[in-house]
C-alpha cells in the first residue's frame, strides 16, 4: 500500500502507515516480556531504537517512549523489592545463626561478616564499650587489614563511634575526612587513614535502652548509604544486641557453673593431695629409718608419682643437657634462682640442698599420675629432695670423718713410714690400699678454691683408684698404686680441675717401691709443681723425670720469663722488630754443635747468611757469647723458652 507522506508546520514530514500501530503494539508487548525475562537495561533500549528506526508516527513514538519510561520505572522497583526480598532473607538467616551461636567471640565474628556481607563493603567491625576505661574499642573486624586501626579507641562523644555511643542513633558520612558534622582527632583520623576508610555508616547496639557498643560498615570509597541500608543494618544491629546479650549471659551462667565444678573438684582434689602427702611422708620416713641411700628414695619418687627420677650432683648439675632439652633447661633456672621446685613442659626440677649447702637437683620427667596431681607430686617432689639433701649431708660427713683419717695416715706416712711399717700398712688396708705395691706420688695445687672441696675431689680420685689421699702444707697428696708418674699427673690436674672448674696444677714422682722411698717422691714432686707453676704452666700435669733438672733449677724460682728476656733480650728484640730469625739461628748453631754447614742445613739457608747472622748476635750479645760460661747461660735461656707457653 502506497504511503501517503504530508509536511507538517516544522517541515517534519510524518508518515501514515497502516502498520505503524502493530510496530508500536510489538514494541509494548517486547518491553513486557523483557521485563519478565529480568533483562538488561540495553536490551529495553534496543526495542525503542528499533521502533524509530521503523519511522513510526511521532505521536506512536512518543508513547512507545512512555512505554519504555514505565517500564524502566517497574523494572527498578522489581530489582529493588527483589533485593530487599534477598536482605530480608540474609538478615532471617543472620538471626537464626546468631540465636545458635554460644560463645560471645562466635558472636561478634558472626555478626561482623555477615554485615559486611549484605552491605557489600569493604570493611565492617564492631566496637564495645568499655565500662573501666570510660571509652569504646574495636573488639573485631572483617575486612581490615591495618593493626593500628584495629587497636583504635574512641572516647564517647570523639568521632563518629563516640558520638554513636553518646548519641544511641545511626550516622552516615560519604566522606570522613570531609566531614564537619563531628569532632575529629588527630589520633583516630590517624587510624582511619591508615586503614585508607571513606565512607562510614555506624549504628548503635542497644541492651536495655543502654548502648554497648557500635556496628559499622565502611568503603574505601565515597559511597552514598541508602536509608534501605540504614535500615538493613540497623535490624542486623538490633538483633545482634539481643544476640550479644545471650552470649554474654550464657558465658557469665557457664564460668559460674565451672567456678563451683573447680571448688568442689579443688576439694575433693585437695584431700587427694593430703592422702598421698602422708602416704610420701611415710615411705620417706620408713626408708630413712632402715638405713636407705639416694637410690632407693628416688626409686620411691618414681613409684610415687610416676616418671623416670634422678638425682644430678654437682654446682652446675644438668647444665651440659641444657642445649639439648630446652624443658629441663627453663626449669632448672627457675628452680635455682627461686630456690622451689619448677616444671617446664613434662620436666620437673627441684633444688637438693640443706640450709645453705648445695648438693644438685631432682629430675622427675614425665607426665603426673594422676595427671591432675602436679601440685602435690611437686611437694612431694620437694619433700624427697630434702630426704636426699640430708642423707648426702649425712654420707658427706662421714666421708669428711673418713678423708681425715686417711690424711692423718698420709702425714704419718710421709713424716716416717718405716716407724711402724705393720701399723700403717693395717691402717692402709682399711682405706682398701695396698702400700706393698709400688706407689706414684701426686702433689696438686689449686689456689683460691675450697680447700674441703680439694680435698674432696682427692679423695673421690684416690679412692676410684685404690690409691688414699690427704691435705699436706695447703695442696693435696695423692698415694696412686700406678707405675706412670706422668699419666698420673696429668690424670689428677684434668679431673681435679673439671671437678673444681678451675685449673689444677699436679708433679708426680715416682713410682715409689715401698713406704720408705714415698717421702723423697714426696720431695720430687713438690719440686715438680713448684717448677710447673714457675714456667707459667698452671693447669698441666707432669712428672719429675718429664722436667729433668729444670725442675731442681727451678722449683723455687718465680720470674722465668724475666731470665730469658734478660738473657736473650736483645736476639728477641731484634727478631721481633725486623722479623728476623737470630734466636732460632742461635738454637740451631749451638744444637748443630757449633757447625756452619749443619746450621745450614737445618735453617734452609745459605752458609754465607749462616755467618752474617753470627756476626749480628755477636754485636747484640757480646764477643764473648760462644764462650763456655756464656754458651750455658745463653743456651739454658733458649732451652727455657722452648719450654714457656707459646
Amino acid at each position: 500500500m502506497p504511503i501517503a507522506a504530508v509536511e507538517d508546520s516544522r517541515g517534519i514530514h510524518v508518515h501514515n502507515h497502516p502498520m505503524d500501530a502493530l510496530t508500536a503494539t510489538a514494541a509494548v508487548r517486547g518491553l513486557l516480556t523483557l521485563l519478565h525475562d529480568e533483562a538488561p537495561a540495553a536490551e529495553f533500549e534496543a526495542v525503542v531504537d528499533s521502533v524509530r528506526a521503523a519511522g513510526i508516527s511521532p505521536a506512536l513514538l512518543t508513547e512507545v517512549d512512555a512505554a519504555y519510561a514505565t517500564a524502566m520505572r517497574l523494572r527498578d522497583a522489581l530489582r529493588e523489592h527483589r533485593r530487599r526480598e534477598a536482605e530480608l532473607a540474609a538478615l532471617n538467616d543472620t538471626i537464626g545463626d546468631l540465636a545458635a551461636l554460644r560463645d560471645v567471640d562466635a558472636v561478634l565474628s558472626a555478626i561482623v561478616h555477615r554485615a559486611r556481607s549484605l552491605l557489600g563493603s569493604d570493611t565492617a567491625y564492631l566496637s564495645l564499650q568499655d565500662t573501666d576505661a570510660g571509652d569504646t574499642y574495636v573488639r573485631v573486624t572483617a575486612g581490615a587489614v591495618s593493626p593500628r586501626f584495629r587497636q583504635l579507641r574512641m572516647a564517647i562523644g570523639d568521632c563518629i563511634g563516640g558520638l554513636v555511643a553518646e548519641r544511641g542513633t545511626p550516622f552516615v558520612t560519604a566522606d570522613y575526612f570531609a566531614d564537619i558534622g563531628f569532632r575529629h582527632t588527630s589520633r583516630l583520623d590517624e587510624g582511619v587513614g591508615d586503614e585508607g576508610l571513606v565512607a562510614m555508616l555506624a549504628v548503635p547496639l542497644v541492651v536495655d535502652d543502654t548502648v554497648i557498643g557500635v556496628l559499622w560498615a565502611s568503603d574505601r570509597r565515597p559511597r552514598v548509604f541508602r536509608p534501605g541500608e540504614v535500615s538493613l543494618l540497623t535490624a542486623l544491629a538490633a538483633h545482634a544486641s539481643v544476640a550479644i546479650d545471650n552470649a554474654n549471659l550464657l558465658a557469665e551462667t557457664r564460668s559460674a557453673i565451672a567456678e563451683l565444678a573447680d571448688a568442689h573438684a579443688g576439694a575433693r582434689a585437695h584431700s587427694a593431695s593430703i592422702e598421698r602427702a602422708a602416704a610420701a611422708h611415710d615411705r620417706f620416713t620408713g626408708l630413712v629409718l632402715a638405713g636407705a641411700g639416694v637410690d632407693d628414695v628416688v626409686r620411691a619418687v618414681g613409684e610415687l608419682v610416676g616418671g623416670d627420677a634422678s638425682v644430678l650432683l654437682g654446682p652446675d648439675a644438668g647444665s651440659a643437657t641444657d642445649a639439648t632439652d630446652p624443658d629441663f633447661a627453663a626449669a632448672r633456672v627457675q628452680a635455682l634462682a627461686t630456690g622451689r621446685g619448677a616444671r617446664v613442659g613434662n620436666v620437673d626440677v627441684v633444688p637438693v640442698a640443706a640450709g645453705t649447702e648445695w648438693f644438685g637437683v631432682l629430675v622427675r620427667r614425665g607426665e603426673s599420675n594422676p595427671p591432675d596431681s602436679t601440685a602435690s607430686d611437686m611437694r612431694t617432689l620437694e619433700r624427697a629432695a630434702m630426704i636426699v639433701a640430708l642423707l648426702l649431708f649425712f654420707r658427706r660427713s662421714a666421708d669428711e670423718a673418713e678423708h681425715r683419717l686417711a690424711g692423718e695416715l698420709v702425714r704419718d706416712i710421709l713424716a716416717a713410714p718405716s716407724r711402724d711399717r705393720r701399723a700403717i700398712g693395717d691402717r692402709a688396708a682399711r682405706f682398701g690400699a695396698d702400700l706393698n705395691r709400688p706407689h706414684v706420688v701426686v702433689v696438686v695445687q689449686v689456689p683460691g678454691a675450697d680447700r674441703s672441696r680439694v680435698a674432696s675431689a682427692a679423695w673421690h680420685l684416690a679412692a676410684t683408684s685404690g690409691g688414699m689421699a690427704g691435705e699436706i702444707d695447703g695442696g693435696v697428696v695423692l698415694l696412686l698404686p700406678e707405675t706412670d708418674p706422668s699419666a698420673s699427673a696429668r690424670r689428677a690436674a684434668t679431673e681435679i680441675g673439671h671437678a673444681l672448674g678451675r685449673p689444677a696444677t699436679a708433679g708426680a714422682a715416682g713410682p715409689a717401691p715401698d713406704p720408705d722411698a714415698i717421702p723423697d717422691r714426696y720431695a720430687e714432686a713438690g719440686r715438680c709443681v713448684a717448677a710447673l707453676r714457675a714456667l707459667g704452666r698452671s693447669g698441666e700435669g707432669a712428672s719429675a723425670d718429664e722436667l729433668g733438672f729444670l725442675g731442681v733449677l727451678l722449683a723455687d724460682t718465680k720470674d722465668i720469663a724475666g731470665i730469658v728476656h734478660a738473657t736473650l733480650g736483645p736476639l728477641l728484640d731484634y727478631d721481633a722488630t725486623r722479623g728476623a730469625e737470630l734466636t732460632r739461628t742461635a738454637a740451631a748453631y749451638f744444637d748443630s754443635g757449633r757447625s756452619l754447614a749443619r746450621t745450614r742445613t737445618v735453617l734452609h739457608v745459605h752458609i754465607n747468611t749462616v755467618t752474617q747472622r753470627l756476626d749480628r748476635i755477636a754485636s747484640l750479645l757480646g764477643a764473648d757469647w760462644r764462650e763456655p760460661d756464656r754458651e750455658l747461660q745463653i743456651r739454658l735461656a733458649l732451652h727455657l723458652r722452648g719450654m714457656l707457653p707459646k
